[in-house]
């Protein structure tokens, strides 16, 4: 792979899964790597900002988004940890002996789990507007979700997955919901929505399946064995995984340094960059590409 600013999109097959992944900055830099879910792809514009700060960034779709593999919607097929395998098979793939890792959202559960079962291949860990438990009730101690987000997804119906202005719709309205008091803008999470839409195989999957994925075990009485610099940046008006958890991870992660983003809902507007990468953890210096520049598939 050349040394550039930016790779087209391109499949790398991870055991029998084919991950849609690209690339920003210059591999001999040390790594970052981005997994982007159906709630968060992580915008070209950030990447670059991360590149341009001397970081090599692989940003992939996981499973069921974007353009990787797809299971059929209602029935995934595998585990959350399974995604962490996947995750860590990408960067035997590059052959990166660690990287930094962001995850948002649901990504950051695959981060942290990526963390405490493959401590060697992580080098630090920002977690963004995410929750040290799975999928189902929060723990006695830490805040459900808002009313607001158990009405929308109980009360609103799917959209006709085959009617792209109407996923669209679907993908604002979630948007709205989500946003804090900072204010939401429309114009630009119809913008998000509508390429969010052009690039995915199949929205139905996408939208529901992680909701589906057997978490397994759970990993939160471990979170003081993550021994790698941590960063838990969490918007105050959260109310999808209210602000509540990420002060319990920030106390139960050793070390770990808490970002709160005041008035940010469950969302990652660039109003927020400066503030988190001026945070984020250095890259360790062997997150770096073992191979030569064109070891990338």
């Amino acid at each position: 792979m050349p040394h550039g600013p930016q790779s087209p999109e391109h499949i790398v097959t991870v055991g029998d899964v084919d991950l849609c992944v690209s690339t920003f900055g210059d591999r001999r830099q040390q790594a970052v790597l981005l997994p982007s879910t159906s709630r968060l792809f992580w915008e070209d514009r950030f990447c670059t900002r991360l590149a341009d700060a001397n970081r090599f960034v692989l940003r992939y779709d996981i499973r069921d988004t974007g353009r990787s593999t797809v299971s059929a919607p209602g029935a995934p097929g595998y585990r959350l940890r399974d995604l962490v395998a996947d995750l860590i098979g990408l960067l035997d793939v590059v052959e990166l002996p660690c990287a930094h890792l962001v995850g948002f959202s649901v990504a950051g559960w695959i981060c942290q789990l990526a963390a405490l079962d493959h401590p060697a291949r992580v080098s630090s860990l920002t977690l963004i507007n995410t929750r040290p438990t799975a999928p189902g009730p929060a723990d006695p101690d830490l805040p459900e979700h808002a009313d607001r987000i158990m009405t929308f997804f109980t009360e609103r119906p799917h959209p006709d997955w085959s009617d792209r202005a109407a996923v669209i719709d679907y993908a604002v309205a979630q948007a709205r919901i989500r946003a804090g008091t900072h204010g939401f803008d429309e114009h630009r999470a119809r913008q998000q929505a509508t390429h969010m839409v052009e690039r995915t195989t199949d929205m139905a999957a996408s939208t529901l399946n992680l909701a589906y994925v057997e978490a397994g075990a759970r990993w939160r009485e471990r979170l003081g064995e993550i021994a790698v610099p941590t960063l838990v940046a969490h918007g105050t008006d959260d109310p999808f995984f209210p602000f509540g958890n990420a002060v319990a991870m920030a106390r139960e992660i050793p070390g770990a340094e808490l970002l709160a983003l005041t008035g940010i809902g469950h969302e990652f507007p660039d109003t927020t960059w400066d503030l988190v990468l001026a945070a984020m953890p250095r890259p360790h210096p062997d997150s770096v590409a073992r191979g030569s520049a064109d070891a990338m598939p």
